[in-house]
């Protein structure tokens, strides 16, 4: 009885109740009436839970009394209350008031087994209905059935002509890639045949340039051997005639100065644009700024092999008609001044474009070409062919990954290494004017260049960075990298 005592005290079930009555009222006026209810029924079940326990402590207590101790309290106290809970009040209705409600009950029923009449007649036309869809049902089953027998057949004829129709695509794709393979291999004949025949227009050219100029060498070899009266007359005579300046001699150092300013511009504008271009197809700033410097330097070589023949045909045409106080070299060099515009700079264009497509040290997306760049090129060639006709012509210095920082051709770029020594690779090249420099370049220099130089050639090779070469066009290559001694000298004039 202790234990049951102490665990209701424990629970503080009537301190609970207390808090739900006070909420209750707080909040009667406020929340519906279902709510109203709700909270009243929750507290009569409190109520009676309560109440069971009260009446378990008190059936412990009176056992724990005897058969006659708490007898008198019990029927003064007990006995009384319950009479007076369950005593039933007195009815206030009337005999006529109850009569009324009986008929009102009779009259109710009466229309509760109507409406359970019309119930079930409605249940049964559903039933009715429902058989019916049954019936439907079971009959659109049998034409699914039916259909889906038809479509298996049609899928197994289908499969037949299928396999047939596939063996014969599989055999129009075979003469398909046997096809493509027939054009690839006309390709690649085409564009060695292209190759040797530019070769060979290149090695004609040179031959008639060193022909040209082994014959001028023998014939100033003879004069100087066996000099006539009359030339030594001649020359002495007229002092004045050899003198007089040409107009290219008159305008050396206004172009001096226009072509070296074009060049800086060639840095700060044409280089810029080109690397922004090249950007939008190789995430690479290394590569792009080696394919813009590769560019400029295959310009100028270019542009000078295009000058020298260009000056050949020009000696050789004024050679049958020229007669006048300025020499032969100088008279054809005062034409090319004058008419720097016959100057055929889409062929240079072209060779350098072909000079890069083979150059190992740089790859390109296969989807773009070399022919993005095509402004600069043409620029650069431009002003190439224009700093060969001043005196002494302005070159482009010598310059090869992981060669010694020189301060005085080269200011580093900003991403740098300070303390590296050896150049890592080049952005611009240097201008030169023999051995003094005009113009600075731009280098990179990064601490091991040699072993990421030995290593960016081992990768060049490799078909996913270099471009892919025919063997045709490999070979070019090959033929073209040993050249003669006098190709390799006329070249690298």
């Amino acid at each position: 009885m202790a234990d049951t005592l102490r665990r209701l005290t424990n629970t503080s079930s009537f301190s609970v109740l207390q808090d739900k009555l006070e909420s209750w009222h707080k909040d009667y006026h406020v929340i519906s009436c279902d709510q109203n209810l709700n909270r009243c029924c929750e507290l009569i079940e409190i109520t009676a839970k309560i109440q069971g326990q009260l009446f378990a402590i008190l059936n412990l207590t009176a056992a724990e009394g005897g058969h006659y101790a708490g007898v008198d309290t019990l029927k003064t106290r007990l006995l009384p209350w319950l009479g007076s809970c369950f005593s039933m009040a007195r009815p206030s209705v009337s005999d006529d008031t109850s009569l009324q409600l009986i008929q009102d009950s009779a009259e109710k029923d009466r229309k509760i087994r109507e409406l359970s009449a019309s119930h079930e007649n409605d249940l049964q036309k559903l039933e009715t209905q429902l058989c019916s869809a049954r019936l439907q049902l079971e009959s659109v089953r049998a034409e699914l059935l039916d259909a889906q027998k038809e479509l298996d057949e049609t899928k197994s004829k289908s499969t037949t002509t299928f396999l047939a129709t596939e063996d014969e695509i599989l055999q129009l794709k075979a003469d398909l890639r046997s096809a493509h393979e027939q054009v690839d291999i006309s390709k690649r004949k085409l564009e060695a045949l292209d190759d040797y025949e530019r070769q060979i227009r290149l090695l004609r050219d040179e031959v008639s340039y060193l022909s040209t100029e082994k014959a001028m060498l023998q014939a100033r070899l003879v004069r100087s051997r066996s000099p006539s009266p009359l030339s030594r007359h001649s020359r002495s005579s007229s002092p004045g005639r050899s003198e007089s300046p040409t107009r290219a001699q008159l305008t050396n150092s206004s172009r001096h100065a226009r072509l070296v300013s074009r060049f800086n511009d060639l840095y700060a504008v044409e280089r810029l644009d080109a690397q922004a271009l090249l950007r939008r197809y190789i995430s690479d700033l290394e590569m792009v700024q080696r394919i813009i410097f590769i560019a400029v330097v295959e310009s100028f070589k270019t542009a000078k092999l295009a000058y020298r023949q260009f000056r050949l045909r020009v000696r050789k045409t004024l050679s049958t008609s020229h007669f006048g106080p300025e020499s032969l070299e100088d008279a054809a060099v005062d034409y090319i001044v004058r008419n720097l515009d016959l100057y055929d700079v889409q062929t240079s264009v072209n060779d350098v474009i072909n000079a890069m497509n083979v150059n190992p040290r740089i790859s390109f997306p296969p989807e773009v070409d070399f022919v993005l760049i095509s402004s600069l090129i043409r620029e650069a060639c431009r002003v190439a062919f224009a700093m060969q006709t001043l005196d002494p012509p302005l070159d482009l210095g010598f310059a090869t990954d992981g060669e010694l920082y020189n301060d005085i051709k080269y200011r580093r770029s900003y991403d740098s290494e300070f303390t590296a020594p050896l150049v890592m690779y080049h952005v611009w090249p240097a201008l030169m004017e023999g051995n003094t420099v005009i113009v600075k370049g731009e280098a990179v220099t990064r601490s091991g260049a040699l072993w990421s130089r030995s290593r960016s050639r081992s990768s060049s090779t490799s078909p996913v960075r270099s471009r892919s070469l025919s063997p045709t066009r490999s070979l070019a290559f090959n033929s073209r990298r040993s050249l003669s001694p006098g190709r390799l000298r006329a070249s690298h004039l």
